[in-house]
C-alpha cells in the first residue's frame, strides 16, 4: 500500500491515500483502496472504514493520462461495487478537492463528511466526457435531478456547504476533519445515525415531470451545438429517474466509454495539456521580478478592459490618457462594464466597488513614475506607439517594464526608441481584455529573461492563459487571421458568398463567421492597416480588392449598419448588393464562378490556418504546435472540441489540403 496506509484507530480503521499533489486515482492507489476494504472486511473487530486523502486533498480524480487506455484492476468500477457491497460502513472524510471519479468514490461511500471549505464536482464534461463511476445516478438521488443536471452539464466546483445543503455532503467538519470523521464513524456503528443503502433511495427521482429535461436540453442546445458529452449527462441523469441503480448505471457506463472514444473529448484532453505546456519555457531561468502597481497607457475600449483586469486581480491601477475627455470616457465605460457584472450576479457589489477603488484616473505622465509595469493600449500607429515609448522611458523607475498591446507592429521597433529594451515586450490583451482569457507575451530579440519571466508570472496572476510568441508581423493568432482571411476573399472571388462562409464556419463550430466577425470588429480599422502595406506590396502578389471596395461605399459593419451584411440592430441580414459588388470583382478578374461545396470552403479555410502555423514553427514564432492551438481556442472561437487548427490537421492527415484555388495576380490580409 505504498500509495495509500492503513491504520487503525480503535475499532475504525483508516486508509490515507498519498499519491501527492493531487492523490489521483492512479493504479496504484486504486490497488491500495482494494486492500484496505478487503482488510476492513477480513478484520472482525473493525466496524467502520474511513477513506482520507493526505496532504492538501482528498481524491481530486482520475489520472487524465489514463483516459481512452485499457482499464487496469482494479478499476474504479471494482472499488465502487466493493463499497457498495461492503458490509461494514464506509465515511468518505472529504478536504481539497473531490472531482471527477474522486468525488464518485466518496458518493459510493454510505457517509460523507467534508471540510468547510473544501470542494466537489463532476468536471468531466470540460474535457469532452462524463461522470463515468456512477456520478449520473448518485446526484439525482442525493440532490435531485435539476441540481444533478446543473452541476454535471457545467463541470463547475460546489462548494462544501452548499453540497450539504443539497444533501450530498452529510454533515461539515468543525474541527478536525479526522477527529470529526471518527466521530461520525462511532455514530454511525452505535446507530445514531441509521444504517442506509442509498443506490435504493427514491425520494427525490420519483414522479419527475419529463418536460424538466426536455426543457434543459432546448436551453442549451445552441450552447451545446458539436458536443457530445453534455446530451449524454441529460441522457443518464433522465435515466436514474426511470431506472433502477444498476440499469442506469449501465447505461452511464456505455455512455462514458462513448464519450471517451470520441474526437471531442481528444481534442479536449490535447488543450488540457497544451495550456499547461505553453506557460513553460525551457530557456527562462530568471526569477520574476515584484510587480505591485501598474500604469495603462490609453483609456479606450481595450485600456479600459486592461485596467480593469489588473484592478480584478487586486493591483493597483494608474490609468493615463491625454485628456480629460478622454479618461471620462475610458471611467464611464469601466463603471458601466462593473455595474453590468453586478446585475448579472458574476460579481458581488463589494468585489465591483473594491476593484474600481484601485483604479486612479490622471492625465500627467509622471503619475506613472512608481509603476512595476507599464501597459501601452493606444492607437494602432508605430509612430504613436513610439512617442508614447519615449514619454514612459523618461518617466518610468529603473528596472519598470514597459509593453506594448499591440496586435501586429514589431516590438523590437518600439522597444528601439527606449534606453532599456531589455524591460520592453508585447503583452497581446484580446478584447474584451476583462473577460478573454488569452494573452499574447511577445518577447522581442532583446527582451531581458528576467523581463519575460515577469510578465508570465503577472499573466498568472490575472488568471490568463499566456502563449509567448515571437516577434513577427501578426505575432501567432492575426497573422494566422490573416492568412485564412485571404483564402476566405479568394473563396469570395471564385463564387462563395459571405453568408455561406459564415455558414460553414458556425456549423463547424465557430461562434461568428469571418464576415459577421469583421463586420463586428469594424472595416474601417482593417482598411487603414491595408493602406499601409499596399505601399510596399509586390505587384505580383494576388489581392482581393472586394473589402476595399466595400470601405469606399461608406460600409464600415455595425457601425455603419452596413458591411459585408445589412444589419437589423446587431442582426446580419444578407446584403444583394453586396453579391453583386462581389460577382463583379470576380468579372474584372477574369474569374469564372462555380457553385463551392460547403466542404471545399470549409477544407481550405482550415488548411490555410494549419499551413500558416507550420510555417510559423518553421520560423520559432511559436515554440509549439499546441501553442498555436491554444491561441485559436482561447482568441479567436475555433471550437475547442475540434482540437485548433494544428490539432485538427494531425486528426485529418493530409488529405485535407487536396483543394486548390486557381492563380490570379493580384492578395495580402483582409484581417490583422
Amino acid at each position: 500500500m505504498s500509495q495509500l496506509s492503513y491504520t487503525r484507530h480503535g475499532d475504525i480503521a483508516v486508509a490515507t491515500v498519498n499519491n501527492p499533489p493531487v492523490n489521483a486515482l492512479s493504479l496504484g492507489v486504486r490497488q491500495g483502496l482494494m486492500q484496505a476494504i478487503d482488510a476492513s472486511h477480513a478484520d472482525d473487530s473493525v466496524r467502520a472504514l474511513v477513506i482520507i486523502g493526505g496532504g492538501s486533498t482528498f481524491v481530486a480524480g482520475a489520472d487524465i493520462n489514463d483516459f481512452g487506455k485499457p482499464y487496469e484492476e482494479p478499476s474504479l468500477y471494482a472499488i465502487i461495487d466493493a463499497l457498495m457491497a461492503s458490509p461494514k460502513p464506509v465515511i468518505a472524510a472529504i478536504h481539497g478537492t473531490a472531482f471527477g471519479g474522486g468525488l464518485e468514490l466518496a458518493l459510493a461511500c454510505q457517509w460523507r463528511i467534508a471540510s468547510p471549505d473544501a470542494q466537489i464536482g463532476q468536471p468531466e464534461v470540460k474535457l469532452g466526457l462524463m461522470p463515468g463511476g456512477g456520478g449520473t445516478q448518485w446526484w439525482p438521488r442525493l440532490a435531485g435531478p435539476a441540481v444533478a443536471l446543473e452541476v454535471a452539464t457545467s463541470g463547475n466546483p460546489v462548494a462544501a456547504r452548499q453540497a450539504h445543503e443539497w444533501g450530498v455532503i452529510d454533515r461539515i467538519a468543525d474541527g478536525k476533519l479526522l477527529e470529526d470523521a471518527l466521530a461520525m464513524a462511532q455514530d454511525v456503528v452505535s446507530g445514531a445515525l441509521p444504517a442506509r443503502r442509498l443506490s435504493e433511495s427514491t425520494d427525490k427521482i420519483r414522479d419527475v415531470d419529463p418536460a424538466l429535461f426536455d426543457e434543459f436540453r432546448k436551453k442549451n442546445a445552441r450552447k451545446w451545438k458539436g458536443q457530445l458529452a453534455p446530451w449524454k449527462i441529460v441522457d443518464c441523469v433522465e435515466a436514474a429517474c426511470r431506472l433502477s441503480f444498476d440499469e442506469g448505471f449501465r447505461m452511464e457506463k456505455d455512455a462514458f466509454r462513448e464519450c471517451e472514444h470520441s474526437h471531442q473529448s481528444r481534442a479536449l484532453i490535447h488543450l488540457f495539456f497544451a495550456e499547461r505546456a505553453a506557460g513553460k519555457l525551457s530557456d527562462v531561468t530568471a526569477a520574476p521580478m515584484p510587480v505591485a502597481s501598474i500604469g495603462v497607457v490609453g483609456a479606450g475600449t481595450m485600456g479600459a478592459g486592461i485596467a480593469m483586469s489588473f484592478a480584478n486581480a487586486g493591483l493597483p491601477v494608474t490609468l493615463l490618457d491625454t485628456s480629460e475627455e478622454g479618461l471620462a470616457r475610458g471611467m464611464k465605460t469601466i463603471t458601466g462594464n462593473y455595474a453590468t457584472s453586478v446585475s448579472r450576479g458574476s460579481m458581488p457589489q463589494a468585489r465591483a466597488d473594491a476593484a474600481l477603488a484601485r483604479i486612479t484616473a490622471t492625465t500627467d505622465d509622471a503619475a506613472l513614475a512608481e509603476a512595476d509595469l507599464i501597459v501601452e493600449a493606444v492607437f494602432e500607429d508605430m509612430a504613436i506607439k513610439q512617442s508614447v515609448f519615449r514619454r514612459l522611458d523618461a518617466v518610468a523607475k529603473p528596472g519598470a517594464i514597459l509593453a506594448t498591446n499591440t496586435s501586429t507592429l514589431d516590438v523590437d521597433a518600439i522597444a528601439a526608441v527606449t534606453s532599456r529594451p531589455e524591460s520592453v515586450l508585447g503583452l497581446h490583451f484580446f478584447s474584451p481584455a476583462n473577460v478573454m482569457r488569452l494573452l499574447e507575451v511577445v518577447r522581442g530579440p532583446r527582451t531581458g529573461a528576467a523581463t519575460l519571466a515577469t510578465a508570465m508570472a503577472v499573466a498568472r496572476k490575472l488568471r490568463k492563459i499566456a502563449v509567448v510568441s515571437g516577434n513577427a508581423y501578426g505575432f501567432i493568432g492575426n497573422r494566422i487571421l490573416a492568412a485564412y482571411g485571404r483564402e476566405a476573399d479568394f473563396l469570395l472571388e471564385e463564387g462563395a458568398t459571405p453568408w455561406q462562409i459564415d455558414r460553414v464556419l458556425t456549423e463547424f463550430g465557430f461562434p461568428m463567421g469571418l464576415f459577421a466577425m469583421r463586420d463586428m470588429a469594424g472595416l474601417d480599422v482593417i482598411w487603414r492597416i491595408r493602406q499601409q502595406e499596399n505601399l510596399t506590396r509586390p505587384a505580383d502578389e494576388r489581392y482581393s480588392p472586394i473589402a476595399d471596395r466595400i470601405c469606399e461605399m461608406g460600409r464600415f459593419g455595425q457601425k455603419t449598419g452596413r458591411g459585408y451584411y445589412l444589419y437589423d440592430g446587431r442582426t446580419p441580414i444578407p446584403d444583394p448588393e453586396i453579391e453583386n459588388l462581389i460577382v463583379g470583382v470576380s468579372a474584372e478578374l477574369g474569374i469564372a464562378r462555380r457553385d463551392i461545396p460547403d466542404a471545399e470552403i470549409l477544407q481550405r479555410l482550415l488548411s490555410a490556418m494549419a499551413n500558416e502555423g507550420a510555417h510559423i514553427l518553421e520560423e520559432g514564432v511559436a515554440l509549439r504546435a499546441g501553442d498555436i492551438d491554444v491561441v485559436y481556442v482561447n482568441g479567436y472561437g475555433f471550437p475547442a472540441t475540434r482540437g485548433g487548427p494544428m490539432w485538427w490537421a494531425r486528426e485529418v492527415g493530409p488529405d485535407a489540403h487536396s483543394f486548390s484555388h486557381p492563380p490570379t495576380t493580384t492578395g495580402s490580409a483582409q484581417d490583422a
